[in-house]
């Protein structure tokens, strides 16, 4: 991996670890300014914040059971309807000692305290790109470049015991999950996830607007 720092410690670097996911080639099928924005890497301690509003999320009665059951586990799946035309805040953080990211998610609500959701992206594992949400629950990511999107898919879902790492079977896993990036142009994009199961249908959905990063 070659790096190119930037003259001033306060500015991003070049990340090329997405890209080598993609491809030369898919990775310029991409939009410049979805290029831009996971082509860059923040220095060690800084973040990234993107500010914008959601605007669509539905969920089926699947849904709303699997969205309530994973509070326990830290709430990584939007449960509040109430979401909607509210605030939504995303932070990205350099993880210095592994490799990755750290991404925080801020929905507001109707009421009470925003939902926060976790998760840290590592660049590892059998497709080069997991997510981790805590508990020892991750998941492995495959990454695909469409002309207007940058898409990561659910592989397959794992927990790690003891230090061994066990895939959990499809019949017991939520679902196939689809988190795309849509570039919308001037500076915005669209954040989408979709969470569909072969048996329950559209179980969750969420759209949100975001504006770009002041850096």
């Amino acid at each position: 991996m070659h790096i190119q720092y930037l003259p001033h410690p306060d500015q991003p670097c070049v990340d090329h670890r997405f890209s080598t996911l993609l491809g030369e080639e898919n990775w310029l099928k991409l939009p410049k300014a979805i290029r831009r924005r996971f082509g860059k890497r923040v220095r060690g301690g800084a973040s990234v914040s993107y500010q914008g509003t959601v605007t669509r999320m539905q969920m089926n009665w699947a849904g709303r059971l699997l969205a309530q059951a994973c509070r326990l586990i830290g709430a990584p799946l939007p449960y509040d309807l109430s979401c909607v035309d509210k605030p939504a805040v995303v932070t990205v953080t350099e993880d210095i000692a592994g490799n990755g990211q750290f991404w925080i998610r801020q929905y507001g609500r109707a009421a009470g305290f925003p939902q926060m959701v976790h998760s840290s992206k590592r660049f590892s594992g059998p497709t080069g790109l997991e997510e981790y949400i805590g508990y020892g629950i991750g998941m492995a990511l495959t990454v695909t470049a469409q002309s207007d999107a940058l898409l990561f898919k659910s592989d397959h879902y794992f927990v790690s015991v003891f230090g061994r790492r066990i895939r959990i079977p499809n019949l017991l896993a939520p679902g196939a999950l689809v988190i795309g990036h849509h570039d919308l142009g001037e500076g915005t994009f669209r954040f989408s996830l979709q969470l569909d199961h072969k048996w329950l249908g559209a179980v969750l959905s969420q759209d949100a607007v975001f504006t770009d990063a002041k850096v």
